[in-house]
């Protein structure tokens, strides 16, 4: 199991060694690159602004919650506070990556996976064509690069969620909210979800392109590479953010 486990990580990074490099054809390459930033990035807008603005509301309400039952008096401005940067810190940048994912890793895979066993990575290979540059190092740039845009779009409306919930229940008062979200924070708590994000992104990409990459069979197998992906990609997102905080926040 251990000797299958290391076989698989000199594997991705031999295939990482491969498709980090200068690409071949720079035009080629900048047409795949917006390509992938329409598929991987703009078409996951709606699911990470619906997910974030309930992501949103149910943290402001369990703020209150928590608060509520505090044996001594806190006030409901620090509700907006609280979640402000639960959201910044924690929320917004592992739970819409572990959604992305699912979405995105499955799509990366199955794609990658599909042209493996139809040959026609053989054929790129054939005519002399870098094939892991070529299919995977856009996917690499698009996401490490519109993740990060996507996490801060999913602050900001996971924000106005905790401030919507405030409407809807009427537990705390427009201006407490505000002026929780007013009070003073270390700036570099937002740089920290930006560089975390970026590197859940370089996972998001890479370890279901790994997968899809080195798929053999039919059809069958891309589905279970597939599957593969996105539980090892959630699992090496969890472990990275243990780490990342560990090293940054403690």
């Amino acid at each position: 199991m251990l000797k299958k486990l290391l076989g698989h990580v000199g594997a991705y990074f031999l295939l990482l060694s491969k498709t980090i490099k200068r690409p071949q054809k720079s035009s080629v390459f900048g047409k795949l690159f917006m390509r992938e930033i329409h598929d991987l990035g703009v078409n996951s807008f709606g699911l990470v602004l619906f997910t974030s603005i309930f992501v949103g509301a149910v943290v402001a309400i369990q703020m209150y919650n928590n608060f509520s039952a505090s044996t001594f008096p806190i006030p409901n401005s620090f509700i907006g506070y609280a979640t402000k940067v639960v959201l910044i810190l924690e929320f917004a940048p592992t739970i819409i990556s572990v959604i992305l994912a699912g979405k995105v890793g499955s799509y990366i895979a199955s794609s990658i996976g599909t042209m493996r066993v139809t040959e026609q990575i053989d054929a790129l290979d054939i005519m002399g064509v870098n094939s892991p540059n070529f299919l995977i190092l856009p996917k690499i740039l698009a996401s490490v690069i519109f993740n990060p845009l996507l996490i801060a779009i999913s602050i900001v409306f996971g924000i106005w969620g905790g401030y919507l919930a405030g409407l809807a229940t009427g537990n705390w008062s427009k201006a407490d909210y505000i002026t929780g979200i007013q009070m003073y924070m270390p700036q570099h708590f937002i740089w920290y979800a930006l560089f975390k994000t970026a590197v859940f992104a370089f996972l998001i990409a890479t370890i279901p392109a790994f997968f899809g990459y080195n798929v053999k069979g039919g059809s069958l197998e891309v589905g279970r590479a597939s599957t593969q992906a996105v539980v090892w990609t959630i699992v090496s997102i969890i472990i990275t953010n243990l780490i990342l905080t560990q090293m940054f926040l403690s």
